[in-house]
């Protein structure tokens, strides 16, 4: 028998309930919904590593593992994979918790890349000290 996957044990960015006006038509949560979610946790890690405005220029490589339910506790973790001079790479993974469980899934994660901005709305370098 393998060992149980386990969520990070660092704190979650974000944690959020998963309503029923986010479901797609087959009751589900909606994938578009957890992107968002996905996109909002990784903005605010490079918010703060950008001392400012950042924007999300792409996302690689989701893939939706398993389904997150109506008043499931979804938990999103991000982390720095690699920093540039203006630009951001931040993974991030989605887990859900059944609202009556204890057992924490991991649903889906993603890399996220983000530009940090100035007043303008043009790349800036991200500070270093």
């Amino acid at each position: 028998m393998t060992d149980p996957v386990l969520p990070p044990t660092s704190e979650p960015v974000i944690r959020t309930i998963a309503m029923p006006a986010d479901t797609n038509p087959s009751g589900d949560i909606f994938g578009g919904w957890l992107m968002a979610q996905m996109d909002l946790a990784a903005g605010n890690l490079a918010a703060r590593l950008a001392r400012g405005r950042s924007a999300t220029i792409a996302v690689e490589g989701m893939t939706f593992l398993k389904p997150v339910k109506v008043g499931d506790e979804v938990s999103l973790y991000a982390d720095l994979e690699g920093m540039g001079r203006t630009s951001m790479r931040i993974h991030v993974e989605a887990w859900r918790r059944d609202r009556y469980g204890s057992e924490s899934i991991k649903v889906t994660d993603a890399s996220f890349t983000f530009v940090a901005l100035d007043a303008e709305g043009r790349p800036r370098p991200i500070p270093r000290d």
